[in-house]
């Protein structure tokens, strides 16, 4: 059964009408993500992230991609629901939260997937960040 242009219009306000919904997608713009990342982004439990996935999916708003135990999800090519993206994300282009969920991603993506999705961002950083124990140290 074909959805009408009216359903499909209504589905698609209803799933980009949730901020973390929207926040997923105004990340996913800068291109694709694990889920694992928009996890610890929007700092809700897994199955609720899920649950929010799964509705910007069946609408049509996201693909999602698996490579090996990791899915990886990015916004659609579907032309006419861009344009519902743009307009969209234009209206919330100077938000302070998006802003700074893109900084979040920005660091998000220099950690390996593995290792963030394993043992969560904190310690993912903390492996990651440089070891300045020694400087400043004199030797005697």
């Amino acid at each position: 059964m074909k959805i009408s242009k009216l359903d499909r219009t209504v589905a698609l306000a209803r799933a980009l009408g949730h901020p973390a919904r929207l926040r997923t997608i105004a990340v996913l713009r800068s291109g694709e993500l694990c889920v694992c990342q928009i996890t610890e982004m929007l700092g809700l439990a897994s199955s609720t992230v899920s649950a929010h996935l799964k509705e910007l999916r069946q609408t049509g708003l996201t693909t999602e991609r698996k490579q090996g135990r990791w899915v990886y999800v990015t916004l659609t090519d579907d032309q006419p629901v861009r344009a519902w993206i743009d307009s969209t994300l234009a209206a919330v282009a100077d938000d302070l939260q998006v802003a700074a969920d893109a900084a979040l991603v920005e660091e998000l993506r220099c950690l390996p997937v593995e290792e963030l999705c394993r043992l969560g961002f904190d310690e993912a950083r903390a492996r990651r960040a440089p070891d300045t124990s020694h400087k400043g140290a004199t030797v005697t």
